[in-house]
């Protein structure tokens, strides 16, 4: 239960993938007082353990007590609007999403040029969150652990099949650089952090055990309303938990409420375009690019005539080709979250998404109430190219496909992986949001550490990417 006054030496505002990896590896230093702030339930709660160790399942339904959602706009002609759904528990989006825990690739970090951030420096902290099951010699040694589907039934064995008689090798390991027998085109087993059904993200492997320690708070279900700051250095923030409102003081502030949450509380406390929080009332403490080149990876959604293969992961293998991933997802949507009732149509589909999109999106503040979601724009049509490599994506999997299954028009819709609302970058990038270490440019005690800070989508999904970067960042919110 929260006091009406806690003072830590580090604060981190949210128990997601990067939150609770970071807590996990700050708090390992008894003498480091450390609170996370959560918005959403604790895994102590009566059937959240249950919902998000069910890797066979998206607890992201209509009646999920687990996450949180908003709208965004996809494309602007026409006007094409979606849901965007957030974990909203301890573990975040790594509590409640499919598993695909595949690292970036090494071409992603060299383009990013990040000092600190080399693939050879990152290399070893996707090494330490993970053990790979299917491959025991690797010098892997972290608690996450990852296995592939080893038996492939229905549509995964159809798609797979497919692909190989269309020409495409098998690429035994995703998370190999993409180099001699991994490089593609090609198909591939899904590495998925989820092992005999039970899915194991961030927060059941790092900040659940880490929790009986003395000096780690987490507060559940405590929403961080602004951060405060005092000439320029954050002190704290605002928050209202169970009790009602609640003061947190800190000698470092961390934000890992996502993309989303991270950059709509960075506006909130003033930190973002000047002009546009000056049009929202709200007093600019840093005038800083926060929201303003958005990136995620566009996907096009195409129903299938497959037969639906129950209890299984959502995604199991992927074939990979020009930038692309075409996903057979194993189940129907409505199926996958468990929302499926008498008389509700559902629909087997594969996913075209594009893995290095060169469109840009926008998150601003739609209001400077924080109850208000903030206004998110993906822009996904704003780039031809982008749209022509989609096209191009679904004829492949036509001509893939066409004697397996009869593929209906495609549908716009998003992989769900926004990033970048607070880039990263050296001192001389006009975009960059935080510095090399995660730090708020202009704001002293003031860090973001999650997907916020990539400069663009990564070519993979980037679950296993913002878990890397929590334990990265530790080194540089004790130092």
């Amino acid at each position: 239960m929260a006091s009406d006054n806690i003072h830590s030496d580090v604060l981190i505002v949210g128990a997601g993938s990067a939150g609770s990896v970071l807590a996990a590896r700050v708090s390992a230093d008894p003498g480091c007082r450390v609170t996370v702030v959560e918005a959403g339930p604790g895994t102590v709660e009566a059937g959240v353990a249950t919902l998000t160790r069910n890797g066979l399942q998206l607890p992201i339904g209509a009646a999920s007590p687990l996450v949180q959602r908003y709208r965004t706009t996809l494309t602007d002609d026409p006007h094409r609007a979606a849901d965007l759904v957030r974990g909203a528990t301890v573990g975040g989006s790594g509590a409640v999403n499919g598993g695909y825990f595949c690292r970036a690739l090494p071409v992603d970090f060299d383009e990013f040029g990040v000092p600190g951030w080399s693939w050879p420096e990152v290399l070893a902290h996707y090494r330490a969150i993970q053990t790979d099951l299917d491959f025991p010699d690797r010098a892997d040694g972290g608690p996450i652990p990852i296995r592939r589907t080893r038996e492939l039934l229905g549509s995964t064995a159809a798609f797979v099949d497919a692909a190989r008689s269309a020409g495409l090798g098998w690429l035994p390991d995703l998370n190999a650089e993409p180099t001699g027998v991994n490089a593609p085109p090609g198909v591939a087993a899904v590495p998925l952090n989820i092992v005999d059904g039970v899915r194991t993200g961030p927060g059941a492997a790092f900040l659940e055990p880490a929790s009986a320690r003395p000096n780690l708070t987490v507060l559940p279900r405590t929403r961080v309303l602004r951060v405060r700051t005092v000439r320029a250095r954050a002190v704290g923030v605002e928050a209202v938990g169970p009790a009602g409102p609640v003061t947190l003081t800190a000698d470092r502030v961390v934000l890992s409420a996502g993309a989303i949450g991270s950059a709509q509380l960075l506006m909130l406390s003033g930190i973002g375009p000047a002009a546009a929080l000056r049009e929202a009332g709200i007093a600019v403490v840093a005038n800083l690019p926060v929201g303003q080149r958005t990136s995620d990876h566009p996907e096009w959604v195409v129903a299938t005539t497959w037969t639906v293969a129950p209890q299984r992961p959502v995604l199991e293998v992927v074939l990979v080709a020009d930038g692309l991933e075409i996903r057979p997802y194993t189940g129907g949507f409505i199926a996958m979250v468990g929302d499926g009732m008498p008389g509700r149509p559902d629909w087997p589909h594969l996913g075209v998404a594009l893995m290095t999109p060169r469109s840009r999106g926008r998150l601003t503040l739609a209001s400077a109430d924080p109850m208000v979601a903030p206004r998110i724009e993906h822009r996904y049509d704003s780039d031809g190219d982008d749209v022509a490599a989609l096209s191009r994506g679904v004829r492949m999997a036509a001509e893939i496909l066409g004697s397996t299954t009869e593929l209906g028009e495609p549908m716009w819709s998003t992989s769900q992986h926004l990033c970048a609302t607070a880039p990263m970058g050296p001192d001389t990038d006009e975009h960059a949001v935080v510095d090399s270490r995660c730090r708020v440019r202009g704001i002293d005690g003031l860090s973001v550490v999650d997907g916020s800070v990539l400069p663009r989508i990564t070519g993979r999904g980037p679950h296993a990417t913002i878990a890397m970067i929590g334990h990265r960042a530790a080194e540089f919110v004790v130092a």
